[in-house]
């Protein structure tokens, strides 16, 4: 292959993976054509995409815009996914079709420079995602705010009724 034909495919890599800075690797050489089409279809839903590359030239691009930790995963046949919402959906959801397509083999991936093996993707489909995670943080920012409202509203309410009608009294 030429250089030429090498830096087109490069380029052509790079467009399709946008700015997307996490990518799981996946083996689908053993898949049925029927399975493939349906995995692919299902995961398009969910604004996942995957492209089968040659490791070589794939190690290059990804290497070239900051996703070196992929390189680690690129051996023997091999298929990029990538998109969705973030890492942990695009895992959960890669994880979920490796049970029901037992064929499908998740090799590892990458988030960023960080290299990810099969064992840390299936860590990630197991914890919770973006929305999870920002919904816990925003119930840790209110929850004293809720505690104090809680008590002037509760029992605590009624004591500062009272220290305030005696401070009225006193004055």
């Amino acid at each position: 292959m030429s250089k030429y034909v090498k830096d087109l495919m490069i380029d052509g890599i790079q467009k399709v993976i946008g700015d997307c800075r996490e990518v799981v690797v996946l083996d689908v050489s053993k898949v049925d054509a029927v399975a493939a089409n349906k995995l692919r279809l299902a995961l398009r839903q969910k604004n996942i995409r995957l492209l089968g590359v040659k490791n070589a030239v794939a190690r290059r691009a990804l290497g070239q815009i900051g996703l070196s930790g992929v390189g680690p995963a690129l051996a023997g046949p091999s298929t990029l996914a990538f998109g969705g919402e973030d890492i942990v959906a695009l895992s959960r959801e890669l994880t979920e079709w490796a049970k029901k397509i037992k064929v499908l083999e998740i090799k590892g991936g990458g988030l960023g420079e960080t290299p990810l093996t099969a064992p840390d993707v299936e860590t990630l489909s197991k914890s919770p995602g973006r929305k999870e995670m920002l919904s816990q943080l925003v119930g840790l920012i209110l929850s004293p705010g809720a505690r104090l409202n809680g008590a002037i509203l509760g029992a605590g309410g009624k004591l500062a009724g009272q220290v305030k009608t005696l401070s009225e009294r006193a004055e």
